[in-house]
Formats: structure tokens, sequence, C-alpha cells
């Protein structure tokens, strides 16, 4: 009787903790008010020549005037080093280079947001940015491993319309949700980064603190907050298929092409206008600055349909 009496306050204890595991994993939703349905730019691509030889100059100086960059940054001090090399290479090429960090560094300038977790410190430093933008109508986020060619970034969304809500890059899928890897960069226009904004006045859905069991990347958080606005992640391609934003560095990248396509290394590795490579070394990003804005072969025109110069005053390479 005894035996029985504890099989039976075993079955109930089991039956009550399997119970609280359905409750927890029902509240943890991914699906959101906006339907999926209106979403229809997947896959985003930079204009061909053809299209932009459609458009008239007056139209084409246009659009490469208003495609103008603010550049989120992420640091800390204990990345000091890179820190520095993203201060001394890609970012001159923003329109506006803002370095945000966990504390304040001597060494170095920055916003100094005085947060330690991860996901409040994105949260305040893109609050900052909406804030302080001034004109400026595109938003970059990166980490300082990330290399970035802004120009190519530009011709990207040159013809796209801040106005739209834009959030593109890597983008890749978790069970179901699809977010963009905050490794290889993360590109939010003006309406998906001020549709953010009102997620963030909402905790129950775009929470500053998780209470979770587990601790979600920032990237996947930022991701679900901006799925409740109706802002979904779009993957940045070339025509032939291969993602612009790439989490990996150059070395790797041409190591893994060597072993998977030995006779066209150089065809089947990395887009010829890639935008960001991750992992990137302090000396690796000067190598990159020095074979993108220096090394030129002789005799070679590209002929290139428009020119982004770099921004006013810029010492840039």
């Amino acid at each position: 009787m005894l035996s029985d009496g504890c099989s039976f306050m075993k079955g109930m204890l089991l039956g009550g903790v399997f119970c609280l595991v359905l409750s927890f994993l029902g509240s943890f939703n991914f699906s959101s008010e906006s339907s999926t349905e209106d979403h229809h730019h997947h896959h985003i691509y930079a204009p061909s020549k053809d299209e932009l030889k459609r458009l008239s100059d007056s139209r084409v100086e246009e659009l490469k005037n208003q495609v103008r960059v603010y550049c989120i940054i992420m640091v800390q001090p204990k990345t000091l080093v890179y820190w520095a090399t993203v201060l001394d290479t890609w970012s001159k090429h923003c329109d506006n280079a803002v370095f945000y960090t966990s504390e304040g560094s001597k060494a170095l300038e920055a916003v100094d947001l005085n947060e330690k977790d991860d996901w409040a410190r994105l949260r305040k430093a893109l609050i900052h940015a909406y804030e302080n933008a001034g004109d400026l109508r595109w938003f970059f986020v990166a980490q300082p491993t990330t290399f970035a060619i802004i120009e190519n970034l530009k011709y990207l969304i040159l013809a796209k319309d801040p106005n739209e809500p834009f959030y593109l890059g890597n983008a890749v899928k978790s069970g179901e949700l699809e977010y963009v890897e905050y490794s290889s960069g993360i590109v939010l226009s003006y309406e998906a980064l001020k549709r953010l904004m009102t997620m963030f006045k909402d905790e129950g859905q775009c929470p500053e603190r998780t209470h979770t069991l587990w601790k979600m990347g920032e990237d996947k958080q930022l991701a679900l907050c901006l799925k409740y606005a109706g802002v979904f992640a779009e993957n940045g391609e070339d025509r032939h298929g291969k993602g612009l934003f790439n989490k990996q560095n150059v070395v790797n990248m041409i190591k893994q092409s060597m072993q998977d396509n030995p006779t066209d290394v150089v065809e089947g590795c990395c887009p010829d206008m890639a935008v960001t490579y991750g992992g990137m070394s302090p000396n690796q990003m000067h190598v990159m600055m020095f074979g993108v804005y220096r090394l030129r072969p002789y005799g070679h025109d590209f002929h290139d349909w428009l020119t982004f110069y770099p921004p006013k005053d810029s010492d840039n390479d």
C-alpha cells in the first residue's frame, strides 16, 4: 500500500513538472500579429547596370545623396585593439560612425552606455542612434571584428526606400524565427528602426531584460522585437545567389573554397560586391583596407556606373 502511494506521488510530481514545462514553452511564442503574407522581399539585390542606365543622371545623383549611412559600432574596453583598428580603417567611410561602449575608455572616444548586458546595451545604442541620426536614414550595426565595405552597402540599398521597413544582412533561421546574424553586420532602414522604438516600449513582447531559463543572443532578440513590429529578416545577395554579408573572414572563405572548388577558387569563394566579412583580426582589416581601397591593377578600368564619394572632410583612404 505504501509502495502504491509512493508511485502515485511520483506520478503526480512528474505530471506537474511536465505541465509546467508545457506551459512555459507555450508562453514562449515566436508568432507575430503581423502576417508574413505582407512580406515581399526576402532576398535583396543591388540594382543591375541595366536598371541604373534607365535612370536619368539627376535621379542617380539624387539617390546617391540620399543613401547615407549611420554606423553603430559596438565595442568594449577589452576589445580596444579592434576598436582602434575599426576607427582607423573602414568606419571612416560611414557618413557618421559612432562607437558605443559598455564602459568608458580614456584612450578612445565613444558613447558610454554604462551597461554590461549585451541586449540592453544594444537597445540603448539603437535608441541613441535614432535620436541623433539627423537626416541619415540607413543604419548599420557592427561588431569590432566586422570589416565593412560601405560603398558596396550603399550600392545594395541604392534604390531602396528607407521609409519602408528593411532589416537585412545574412539572414538565417532558428526554429520559426528568421534573424540577421550579428557577426556579419545588421542593416536597418529608418522605418524599421522607428517601429523598433515603438516595440521597445512594450515590455511584454520586447523586454529589456529577459527572464527565460536560457540566454538568447541579442541578434535573435532584435529579430523577435522586429517581427512583432511586422519587420522581417531579409538576405542580401548578388545576382548569383552569393551572400553579401559574411560571418567568416576572407582567409577562411578562401580555404573553404580551395577544398570545395579547387579548380576555380576565386569564383567559388567570395562575391565581387561583398558588404561585410566577420571574425577579422586587426591585421586582416589593414590588409583588406589596402586591397579594397589602394591596390589597383594597371590597365584595368571597371567602368562603374556611379561613384560614392567619401564624407566631406573625411580622412579615409
